[in-house]
This record gives structure tokens, C-alpha cells and sequence, in this order.
């Protein structure tokens, strides 16, 4: 599988073969790889070779390595771009998968004094609370929370929290949004976070703050969301400043 007369180096001979059996589906997603000896040992060539293709295989992000657990391949990552305001199902939708929520907890309650600023409430009004997980083909991608003033769509169920938010709102409500402001953290995963997302104690983790807001600058939700670092990362273009 390799060919000590070929000009190619060995190592890269060795990321070609890997990089081969991810892309015909050979190892998939989450396989642990051979052991560094066992692969030194199967192409007849120094474990420092070996080793030199796995670094570099995870430095392109195709593979990951566990502490005391071994070698992964890595998950594919969905692209998000920091350009245009879209709900995650439509940003499911782009990309050719099935978006799906999974409701943890939905409530209406007093709103924290941060709530209150954020939304310039007033008295007795309440916010939606809306915790969910969110979904592509069935895989947990994030674990949301949404705040949002009962007033602005009185009558918020379960069945609607189902589907597309935004298109509810958009459509039914007749409310028009129109931009976001978003904070971006890298984080570790919690014991919540582990439990709900499928992840180890600590794994990383995106954490992500949106403030969204309608068509006349009001104040329409403000989501805590923690992304998957394995599944998600964000992209941008920057251009020069003159």
C-alpha cells in the first residue's frame, strides 16, 4: 500500500491512504484508527512516519485525538456563515438535511432583570422560555434557549416550536425581522451539555449569544445556544480596511 521507491514521501503516501478510506466511507465518522504500532507494523515503515500522517490529518481537522483513547475520525462540520440572518431549519434546509427540534422545556415565567433591559419590559409581562435541542437527520447538533416576550406572539404552543420559528412569525405573526447580533465563545462541554449532545465531560463546544431583532429595530428574542465543536464552525469573509 505503500511504495518505499515512489519520490512521494512515505508519510504523505500513508494521509493519501487514510484520507482514502474516509472518503469511500472505509472508516466513518467516530472509527477509532489502528494503533500507531499496528499501522507501523502493517505498512513496514518507522512509527515517527506514521505518526508525522496522523498529525497532519488532524491538523486538517479529518482526524482527532483522545487523550489515554486513541486516534478518531472526525465528524463532518457543517459551515455556517456570519453573513445573512437564518433560523437553523432553513440553515438545515440549505444544506440538504432534515432539521428537527427535540422540546426539553417550555414554560412562560418572570422575566431576570437582563431580560427585562434587553426587551424594555414592563410590569407584569412574562417571556417565553424555550429550551430545545437542535437537530440535523436526527444527530444533535446544539442545545438552544430562547426568551421571547409572550406579547409578541401570544399563543406560542408546542406544535409551532415543532417547525420553523421564524417562518411562523414571519408569516402568521406578520412580524419581519431584521438582524441579529451574535457573540461567539469557545467553551467546554457541561454535564448538560455532555448528556443532551451526545459528548464527553469537556469536550468542546461552541457557545453562542443572539440578539435578534424585527424590521424597526425592536427587540424580538435573545438565544443562548452551545454548538457541537465537533459538528459546527462558523465562516466569514473579511475584507481589507482602507
Amino acid at each position: 500500500m505503500v511504495n518505499k521507491q515512489s519520490p512521494l514521501p512515505l508519510y504523505y503516501q500513508i494521509e493519501e491512504h487514510i484520507k482514502g478510506l474516509i472518503d469511500s466511507g472505509g472508516l466513518k465518522p467516530g472509527d477509532v484508527l489502528p494503533s500507531e504500532r499496528e499501522l507501523a507494523e502493517s505498512f513496514n515503515i518507522s512509527r515517527m512516519t506514521v505518526r508525522q500522517a496522523i498529525t497532519n490529518l488532524v491538523n486538517k481537522n479529518l482526524l482527532y485525538r483522545k487523550k489515554g483513547s486513541g486516534t478518531y475520525v472526525s465528524h463532518h462540520k457543517f459551515e455556517q456563515s456570519l453573513h445573512g440572518l437564518t433560523s437553523f431549519s432553513e440553515d438545515m434546509r440549505s444544506r440538504g438535511f432534515e432539521p428537527g427540534n427535540k422540546l426539553i422545556h417550555f414554560e412562560l415565567s418572570s422575566p431576570t432583570e437582563e431580560l427585562v433591559h434587553h426587551f424594555s419590559l414592563q410590569g407584569e409581562d412574562l417571556v417565553y422560555k424555550i429550551k430545545r435541542i437542535r437537530l440535523a437527520n436526527g444527530e444533535p447538533m446544539a442545545i438552544e434557549t430562547s426568551y421571547i416576550p409572550v406579547k409578541l406572539i401570544p399563543g406560542l404552543s408546542q406544535e409551532i416550536l415543532s417547525k420553523s420559528l421564524y417562518q411562523y412569525v414571519e408569516e402568521q405573526i406578520g412580524i419581519k425581522l431584521g438582524h441579529a447580533s451574535q457573540t461567539i465563545e469557545a467553551s467546554a462541554a457541561t454535564e448538560d451539555d455532555a448528556k443532551h449532545l451526545q459528548l464527553e465531560l469537556g469536550e468542546p463546544v461552541l457557545f453562542i449569544q443572539r440578539e435578534t431583532f424585527q424590521d424597526d429595530g425592536a427587540p424580538f428574542e435573545l438565544v443562548k445556544s452551545t454548538y457541537r465543536g465537533d459538528k459546527y464552525k462558523y465562516k466569514m469573509n473579511i475584507e481589507r480596511l482602507r
